[in-house]
């Protein structure tokens, strides 16, 4: 007999996915305001990238733990809403602390435990989606997800310039300090990010164990790993192994840039998690948590392998947006460098306010795009929103009034809003219930792995082919994001 998830009220799924208004909160002040607090704190515009490398690096490793982790959890919060419990308190505190940092080396500390706590909390939000409700209705979670985003994204992006200029907060501060409308803004998130996600956890409930075993018996399409295979571990490992030696010696013998050494040395640490799981898998060692990530990897379904690529080129497009935007509008657009500057800080607060508007636009589009799939087809809506985005990014440059950047903020919000909800929608039915954590967890590796890679080279490309402007690194993203609209056409559905 066939056991299904039964359907859940408008509301039980609004109070589910409520709590990711607040993770989107800390997320946005985070994105539109560090790159601000590293300049203020004396960073260079080509050590910024490698300074963000924290976050993204952090995601690499937390979100397949935490995935797994919570797949094997249970307990009197749960499955996943320990982890929506107590991430949210350190995240709360990471938020308090960040804008008083006294140095630049603190700064960038906390950017790490801040995204660490962040991804702790929001990793088992996607997987909650996939436990609790039918297929039917997935898209629906997904939708609100993304709608949650915007809204909290927009409150948050917008939050120094609204203090600075409804409640007459200062937004300028002496030499290496942090204005207050910076400050406050991370207090107020804080308190928001806190209240939201716990009123998930008080509001929701879960399915026990055995209750999604049950459901699992049904879901017969869903590919088996019930008979390992064996992985040649062996000769991938060698491949990233020499390549990754090899771009460590290239950059010492040729003293190229040292950012270089990231790229190298995550090859590198890539051969060695396989050398390991090939020893593992030699002495059949191979029912513990470490084994089943890196097996995972190798073994992935065959749509999770195509919407890499589509993941790897969206996300690279946006981190580019998220370090260089703030760079990019205050010295194309108001003409300066100085980072005490009135000027600067005007247009600081202008990107928070850009930053705010393309996630409002993401939350009417989060109710748009339903309709553009039923129309168009997924694959296509999708590569069509990312176009949108492309074009935006690109026309930063040739936009010479400020305010008249407002305009490509709505190709952005249709390109954010479709990475949030399509890319999960189309992978969703090919996950088992019993992985969803972990699984979740390793397609974050195609949106860090992109990240990871635009904070090694998106320096050095600017500085070597750009002189240094900014603007440039947007360009670069705009085009990125025409790749990842071409890569959604190799992308398999399962029907």
């Amino acid at each position: 007999m066939n056991i299904e998830r039964p359907s859940l009220s408008f509301w039980q799924i609004w109070n589910m996915c409520l709590g990711f208004m607040g993770i989107q909160f800390g997320f946005a002040l985070q994105n539109a305001n560090v790159s601000r607090i590293f300049q203020t704190l004396g960073a260079d515009i080509d050590d910024i990238p490698i300074l963000w490398v924290a976050a993204p690096l952090t995601g690499l490793i937390v979100q397949p733990i935490i995935g797994y982790m919570s797949d094997k959890t249970w307990g009197r919060l749960g499955r996943r809403r320990p982890y929506f419990f107590y991430g949210a308190i350190v995240t709360t505190a990471a938020l308090l602390v960040m804008p008083n940092s006294p140095t630049l080396w603190v700064a960038a500390g906390m950017l790490w435990i801040m995204d660490a706590s962040i991804n702790v909390t929001m990793e088992p939000f996607r997987a909650l989606v996939g436990d609790n409700l039918p297929n039917k209705q997935r898209a629906l979670g997904y939708s609100l997800q993304s709608f949650f985003i915007g809204i909290g994204a927009v409150v948050a992006s917008s939050l120094p310039w609204i203090l600075s200029n409804w409640f007459d907060v200062s937004n300028t501060a002496a030499a290496g300090v942090i204005p207050e409308s910076v400050q406050y803004a991370f207090y107020i998130g804080g308190a928001f990010l806190l209240v939201s996600v716990m009123w998930t956890v008080f509001t929701t409930k879960e399915y026990s164990p055995e209750q999604l075993a049950a459901f699992e018996k049904s879901e017969a399409h869903l590919e088996s790993d019930t008979q390992k295979q064996e992985i040649n571990f062996g000769r991938t490992m060698s491949i990233s192994g020499v390549i990754g030696v090899s771009i460590i010696a290239l950059v010492t013998a040729l003293d190229l840039e040292k950012e270089l050494y990231l790229l190298g040395a995550g090859l590198v640490a890539f051969a060695l998690l396989q050398g390991i799981a090939l020893w593992q898998q030699a002495k059949e060692y191979t029912e513990n948590g470490f084994f089943a990530v890196v097996y995972d990897v190798f073994t992935m379904p065959t749509a999770m392998r195509q919407l890499a690529w589509v993941q790897f080129f969206s996300w690279f497009s946006l981190f580019a947006m998220w370090i260089y935007t703030t760079a990019a509008v205050t010295s194309y657009h108001y003409d300066t460098l100085d980072v005490t500057s009135k000027a600067y800080n005007d247009g600081a607060d202008w990107v928070g306010v850009l930053f705010a508007a393309y996630n409002g636009f993401a939350a009417l589009a989060a109710l748009i795009i339903p309709i553009m799939v039923k129309r168009m087809g997924i694959r296509l809506t999708h590569a069509l929103n990312l176009i949108l985005g492309a074009a935006a990014l690109i026309s930063f440059m040739f936009i010479a009034d400020p305010s008249w950047l407002m305009l490509p903020m709505v190709g952005i919000g249709f390109a954010w809003a479709s990475i949030l909800s399509l890319p999960y929608a189309m992978l969703s039915t090919t996950l088992p219930s019993a992985k969803m954590g972990v699984y979740m967890g390793i397609f974050n590796f195609f949106i860090v792995i992109p990240q990871l890679l635009a904070a090694s080279v998106l320096g050095l490309i600017l500085k070597h082919g750009f002189a240094n402007q900014p603007i440039y690194a947007l360009v670069i993203g705009g085009i990125s994001f025409v790749l990842g609209a071409i890569a959604v056409s190799r992308v398999k559905l399962v029907k």
